[in-house]
């Protein structure tokens, strides 16, 4: 495994870690605009595909460059709603760090 793969899986599980436990953690205790069902739903999707991307590489997947392409345009959007939202910035950076490397990972 090259050391660019593994800083993204590591990334990956990362940022699987930091949405999940801002959603589950900040969000549902925070209400209103943290809970909406559009930004909520993101982050859990955004959760799940970072989590996806590191087995399909961990596990050796050829394919992982079309889960890490996915990665990358959820996490984009992921860092844009939470941005729009407030007081999520540890969220929006690691979501834009993990959007990076899965990039790097589809060249």
């Amino acid at each position: 495994m090259s050391g660019e793969m593994q800083s993204c899986i590591d990334e990956c599980l990362r940022c699987y870690q930091s949405c999940l436990g801002m959603a589950s953690n900040h969000c549902l205790p925070a209400g209103g605009k943290h809970v909406e069902p559009e930004h909520f739903r993101l982050m859990m999707a955004c959760a799940e595909i970072c989590r996806t991307s590191a087995h399909f590489m961990l596990i050796g997947l050829p394919e992982h460059t079309h889960t890490c392409r996915a990665c990358a345009e959820v996490c984009e959007a992921c860092a844009r709603s939470c941005e729009a939202v407030g007081d999520m910035q540890d969220c929006v950076a690691q979501c834009r760090r993990c959007a990076e490397t899965c990039r790097k990972m589809t060249a």
